[in-house]
């Protein structure tokens, strides 16, 4: 089901018929390097990842992170969206793309559509973002969407993370 439509890009519900590309972007250097390792190495995994994480939150939460389509080619080239932890008192915003589509606009695009998204359909005021603090790039498109530094946190032991808030 489409969800957000710009220029470039649609972002639509992940479903189960999309563990390839999850098990490529949940494997891609970027992925493991600044979001982490989730154990997700094969079709099964996968699948139960899907599951366990989009499809849930789409059914608890009523969104999730999306897929994020290049529009021309029809192309999986990211995931964009929500995402609620029950650490944090709002939802914070997600993303990741393989690697040949980073530093293209995408993030940023599919970011915008998320937060209009949010403001307009889901009606939620304010918004998270968590970053490590040597993720430049992340931390820089955060900026760019009006997120502002709140403070340093600890989500699990020993990973210090920038906590950003946008108000909508």
């Amino acid at each position: 089901m489409n969800v957000i439509e710009t220029d470039r890009l649609i972002l639509r519900e992940l479903d189960l018929n999309d563990f390839r590309f999850i098990l490529a972007l949940l494997n891609s250097p970027g992925w493991l390097q600044y979001i982490g390792d989730r154990g997700v190495k094969n079709e099964r995994q996968a699948r139960e990842y899907l599951l366990n994480g989009p499809l849930k939150n789409y059914k608890e939460y009523g969104f999730g992170l999306y897929m994020v389509e290049e529009k021309l080619l029809g192309l999986p080239i990211g995931i964009c969206g929500l995402l609620k932890r029950e650490t944090l008192e709002h939802p914070d915003l997600g993303f990741a793309f393989l690697p040949e589509f980073m530093g293209k606009g995408f993030a940023l695009k599919a970011a915008k559509g998320v937060l209009e998204h949010t403001k307009s359909k889901l009606k939620l005021e304010t918004i998270l973002a968590i970053v490590l603090p040597n993720n430049k790039s992340s931390i820089r498109l955060v900026e760019k969407l009006g997120f502002q530094y709140q403070r340093s946190i600890q989500l699990k032991e020993g990973e210090d993370l920038n906590l950003f808030q946008v108000d909508l």
